[in-house]
């Protein structure tokens, strides 16, 4: 079994050469997370949700022509939030990162990027002009190596069955190589068991990430399945979705990068439930920053490195929701939870 211990942070910035930043509009209840690799980065991208909502994912099949990439965007706002790449786009440009053709003046960046719907979850949408592309960019100038959790970036908004949803990243070293895992929790199944309240991602917690026990507060009855059925009856499809981003600082090639991001998505089913629903656009996209080089059987290392990237992103969503703040008539989960006796 590989276990590893966490990085320094225990954030998806332990892997070597990622920086991430986050920018928010807090009275729309949304926001936009940017990943910002130092060079380049190997990607590949895994889609599991049947309505999700992205940019450029295509691009991240190992038989396209594209080899690495300069960003990757996750952001609220649905469609709207599709413009933040366009922001991070400009601002990468500006600072000569991106592909170069010829005469032309300034390069090309690619940012494939995935949305969440947090369109409904009681902010003031009501702009003329949607913020999205600004808070790309914003996010850019933030990036760096401490970030925070939860209501942030593009888990302000986000909700997890009848919870509060948010930001959440852990990361693990194993054996010299570093994994990190980032996610945003909008999902329509729970992440807490409805029978006894405790997180689904509990079991894979490491030293002081999330409590590994806790039980519902006195006077609280669990809800049935705890999906956001139960609380709004209405549930379309295209309203939810987990968007994650796992990274490596191992030498990948893009196929191997692709295994690394299916791999990864078994995180999603380890901490949530249901999981890939006809509701959710769950989505996986794989970084390699190529930083150090395997070695041994690439085989053997890229089972463990994808085992460890699904353990990675399980308690990226545990923490994502211990550390999320109840907002506008979503209670957080530790508000429906207290310490077990």
């Amino acid at each position: 079994m590989h276990t590893g211990r966490p990085g320094p942070l225990n954030l998806i910035t332990d892997v070597a050469g990622i920086r991430l930043g986050n920018a928010e509009d807090f009275g729309a209840l949304t926001g936009v997370t940017v990943v910002l690799p130092d060079g380049p980065a190997v990607a590949a991208a895994d889609i599991r949700g049947g309505a999700p909502g992205t940019r450029e994912m295509d691009a991240l099949d190992p038989a396209a022509l594209v080899e690495s990439v300069h960003g990757v965007v996750l952001s609220g706002g649905s469609v709207f939030g599709l413009e933040a790449a366009s922001g991070v786009v400009e601002w990468l440009a500006a600072r000569g990162v991106g592909f170069s053709f010829g005469a032309q003046p300034l390069p090309c960046p690619v940012v494939p990027s995935a949305i969440l719907f947090d369109l409904a979850n009681g902010g003031d949408k009501s702009w003329r002009v949607p913020p999205y592309r600004a808070l790309g960019r914003q996010a850019c100038e933030a990036a760096g190596a401490q970030f925070a959790l939860g209501n942030a970036g593009a888990g302000v908004g986000a909700t997890a069955g009848i919870f509060k949803g948010g930001l959440g990243s852990a990361s693990v070293v194993w054996q010299g190589l570093s994994v990190g895992a980032l996610v945003a929790v909008n999902s329509f199944g729970s992440p807490a068991d409805p029978l006894t309240g405790d997180l689904w991602a509990g079991p894979f917690a490491m030293t002081g990430e999330y409590p590994q026990g806790h039980s519902l507060a006195a006077g609280f009855r669990p809800p049935g399945a705890w999906t956001k059925a139960e609380r709004h009856s209405g549930a379309t499809a295209g309203a939810n979705t987990t968007i994650a981003v796992v990274a490596t600082d191992a030498t990948l090639a893009r196929a191997e990068a692709r295994r690394l991001a299916i791999m990864a998505g078994d995180g999603m089913a380890r901490a949530l439930r249901p999981v890939h629903t006809p509701f959710d656009g769950d989505s996986v996209i794989a970084l390699a920053t190529g930083r150090v080089a395997i070695e041994g059987p690439r085989a053997l290392a890229l089972s463990a490195l994808g085992t460890l990237a699904a353990d990675a992103l399980a308690r990226a969503i545990g923490r994502a929701i211990w550390e999320a703040v109840g907002v506008s008539g979503w209670p957080a989960w530790r508000d429906r939870s207290g310490p077990m006796a």
